[in-house]
């Protein structure tokens, strides 16, 4: 069984007991971590108490080399990293490899760059001096789905900004966030400054998350969790950034170019098997088009081949576990309860062993319906069909989510307008790509704060005003 990372050096947990690692493509047993305690959160927090005063006086530019100095090291460790993820929580290899390692490891870099370039100190407001420092220790707590890509978009701003950090990663899928440990100790990361300890979100993540001497948490996961980590945190009046759920809208307009906007909007929605907050898993389509864009959706859809994520030519490997593939189906019966057309699809296990489920596409879906308005994380596309503008936006808007979106259109100038009227966090203008610069995160139940670029390393920064 694997250790935990505290203070420098890899621990045996306190508890004795271990979570299975399983890979979700044969469904063996690949690994086990600790089930970490209470008790082994106690060292954590107190070895990165103990390296904050020293980690915060260090220079920030000091404090970029190491962290390019890992991302080095990620990019070297690419290929093997990518085929642990895959094995991990089964993304295909390519998006294991360039989507699960590449971008985080482009993340971490462009936190190295802004640890030089950000102004820590803000400079005069009248006779006041107005500097950020960093909030003091962070307990951080990431999900499976993207398992080293949300690793480092709350460890790499953290650390620039001169925090220290407690890891806690999703048990389900662990093992990026332990070739992360690994590569943070090989390039010299003193002690203290990031520590992780795994195991299951009651019971180690809420340890960190009441700990008096943890002064924020950031979250990833569902709106459900994010609720419970806000009301915990509460009691110690922590600083909490939490990234949640999406019901996110491709909304398209008339005058855009329909078959682009189906293609892309089907790729995105079936990304990572669809296992991705900010997918757009509502298609909003003209009444006038609708027709055709569900014929143009199918088609796309055949094309997601599912199997072995190894394989060549896979494009939609298993979902996680089992209860996240019976929880999808849930949602699939529930929609054909409900009336829905299911157009592609179904609930038939398309391989005999692994955690798969077939792309699945619905017509006819009304707003309001349980597929619409809530949020699934499997490959399955709800297509809504609009009659103007404004009942688009208010289509749009109408769930509890707020994360991300997109809208075509046949000119950029109306398809900005459109985005401007949606209350989403990252909204996507005719294919506009992800920009791991720009700032994530989302409205209403999708979170509060942001993740990337300069905003993400803000959440970690308290503003003192010294006057003079």
């Amino acid at each position: 069984m694997r250790q935990l990372y505290v203070n420098g050096v890899w621990l045996s947990s306190t508890s004795g007991e271990g979570v299975d690692v399983v890979d979700p493509a044969t469904e063996e047993i690949i690994d086990r971590v600790p089930a970490g305690s209470p008790a082994d959160v106690e060292p954590a927090v107190a070895a990165a108490r103990a390296a904050f005063p020293s980690w915060s006086r260090t220079a920030p530019a000091e404090r970029g080399k190491l962290l390019a100095a890992a991302a080095g090291l990620l990019r070297e460790r690419a290929e093997e990293i990518a085929r642990t993820i895959t094995t991990d929580m089964g993304a295909p290899y390519p998006v294991a490899l360039q989507v699960q390692t590449l971008m985080p490891a482009g993340v971490l870099e462009s936190y190295a760059r802004l640890a030089e370039e950000y102004d820590f100190d803000r400079g005069r407001v009248g006779d006041s001096l107005v500097v950020k420092e960093p909030v003091g220790v962070v307990g951080a707590i990431t999900p499976w789905n993207y398992p080293l890509h949300q690793v480092i978009c709350k460890v790499a701003p953290a650390l620039v900004a001169g925090c220290t950090v407690v890891l806690k990663p999703s048990e389900v899928a662990p093992l990026a966030a332990y070739a992360l440990a690994d590569i943070f100790h090989e390039v010299g990361l003193p002690p203290g400054v990031f520590n992780m300890v795994s195991g299951r979100g009651p019971v180690v993540g809420e340890a960190l998350v009441t700990h008096p001497h943890v002064d924020m948490v950031s979250f990833t996961g569902s709106t459900r969790a994010g609720r419970r980590v806000a009301a915990l945190a509460a009691e110690t009046v922590k600083r909490v950034a939490l990234e949640l759920g999406g019901k996110s809208a491709n909304l398209i307009l008339p005058d855009a170019d329909l078959a682009a906007a189906v293609k892309v909007g089907v790729a995105n929605a079936f990304l990572n098997s669809g296992q991705t907050c900010s997918a757009w898993t509502r298609m909003l389509v003209h009444w006038d088009q609708y027709d055709e864009a569900v014929r143009l959706a199918v088609e796309a859809g055949r094309k997601y081949t599912v199997g072995d994520p190894f394989a060549e030519g896979t494009r939609l490997g298993p979902l996680v576990s089992a209860a996240q593939r019976d929880r999808v189906i849930r949602y699939i019966n529930r929609g054909q309860e409900e009336g829905a057309r299911l157009v592609l699809g179904g609930t038939d296990a398309p391989l005999e062993r692994g955690y798969y489920v077939e792309p699945t596409i619905f017509a006819g879906v009304a707003p309001g319906m349980t597929i619409e308005q809530e949020e699934i994380f499997g490959p399955v596309l709800a297509i809504v069909p609009f009659g103007s503008e404004d009942e688009a936006v208010q289509i749009a808007d109408g769930t509890p989510y707020g994360l991300s979106g997109a809208v075509w259109a046949g000119t950029e100038e109306r398809a900005l307008a459109v985005a401007r009227r949606l209350r989403t966090g990252q909204v996507a203008v005719n294919g506009g790509r992800f920009n791991p610069l720009a700032p994530f995160g989302g409205y209403k139940q999708s979170g509060i704060g942001r993740e990337l670029g300069e905003a993400g390393l803000e959440e970690y920064l308290e503003t003192k005003a010294i006057l003079l």
